[in-house]
């Protein structure tokens, strides 16, 4: 049903899922991509930092495993964040304290740690990037003394204000990627709630549709019958005028039953008859009079909107319909006011 689609909310698709196969990969994945173009990187840019950082240690054998281990630990970083969080600080840590140079090999633990906290591991992502700082604090203003390169002296500390500039940095990104995902989350939720309401709505819609229309043709069916029934024999002509009419609406009751299932076909496509409205009272008042009611009519039709013009005709017919059904009397009064709509019978 075409009220059933709800309008996009939000940012584009593409912003709020990024690109497609790391779409796919937060769907449950292993996230190889990424890892090797992350890991790629991470090689390139520390053989550039070593042609730049010539006091710093060579990068060993036992550096590019200390790099290739926290490059393939993002491999887990979705099914197990803390721990890829930690593993990844711990490499970065070893690396430092070998005297290795600086170098790409933080932006593993900054993927890490962002994976963690968008997964809602905060605290975790929080107190590994705290631990690397207090041991590259650690490393860059006293255990230098004792680990290579020799001859090294103390950093400066306004690099520890950048550092931890930096750790901020991941922290705000992250718990803004974390927030918005969340009301995106909320925001499709309600999304849905909304579409599943409207869907309800157009099906109790639909029942009393039906309920309306059938009610008062079968109504009228019954007592046709019962007359035929009764004058088959003694009157076979008045018989076949109850017949006639029977054929008749039940002809109609088909083609009004129709109408109303019509709702339920694709989207855009437009409807096979118009609804009904006041304008077919006199059709009301035909099959009425076919059960043996006689209706007075009062007043004119009022112009109303499609949808206030269906209510006002599923109103006559259902009052019209209790007449028949329930009620003794063989008179019925309707009066139609341009103020308001409303039935009158005794």
């Amino acid at each position: 049903m075409e009220e059933q689609r709800v309008p996009m909310v939000g940012p584009p698709h593409w912003w709020r899922s990024g690109p497609s196969w790391w779409a796919q990969e937060e769907q449950g994945r292993w996230p190889w991509r990424s890892t090797v173009l992350v890991t790629a990187f991470v090689f390139v840019g520390s053989d550039f930092a070593a042609e730049e950082q010539g006091e710093r240690a060579d990068l060993a054998p036992f550096a590019r495993v200390l790099l290739l281990v926290a490059g393939l630990l993002l491999l887990w970083r979705h099914r197990y964040p803390v721990a890829v969080a930690f593993g990844t600080a711990g490499a970065a840590m070893l690396y430092l304290g070998a005297g290795y140079p600086y170098g790409p090999v933080f932006l593993t633990v900054a993927i890490s740690c962002f994976s963690a906290i968008v997964a809602g591991h905060r605290r975790a992502a929080w107190a590994a990037m705290g631990t690397l700082w207090v041991g590259h604090v650690l490393v860059a203003h006293w255990l230098y003394q004792w680990l290579p390169p020799s001859g090294d002296s103390a950093a400066p500390w306004g690099q520890e204000g950048v550092v931890a500039a930096w750790v901020l940095a991941i922290v705000a990104l992250s718990e803004l990627v974390r927030t918005r995902r969340e009301q995106w989350a909320r925001e499709r939720a309600e999304r849905a709630q909304a579409a599943r309401r409207r869907a309800d709505e157009e099906r109790l819609r639909i029942a009393r549709e039906l309920h309306d229309v059938l009610a008062h043709s079968i109504s009228v069916i019954n007592v046709q019958a019962g007359v035929g029934l009764a004058l088959l024999d003694s009157d076979p002509e008045q018989a076949r005028t109850a017949l006639t009419t029977i054929k008749a609406q039940s002809k109609e009751a088909l083609g009004e039953v129709r109408q109303v299932l019509d709702t339920l076909r694709a989207p855009g496509d437009a409807p096979c008859a118009p609804a009904p409205g006041l304008d077919r009272l006199p059709e009301l008042v035909g099959q009425a009079a076919g059960a043996g009611l006689t209706v007075e009519v009062h007043g004119a039709p009022p112009p109303l909107s499609p949808h206030t013009d269906l209510a006002a005709f599923r109103i006559v017919q259902e009052a019209l319909t209790n007449v028949v059904r329930h009620s003794g009397s063989r008179q019925a009064r309707v009066h139609l006011d341009h103020c308001a709509t409303s039935r009158e019978f005794p």
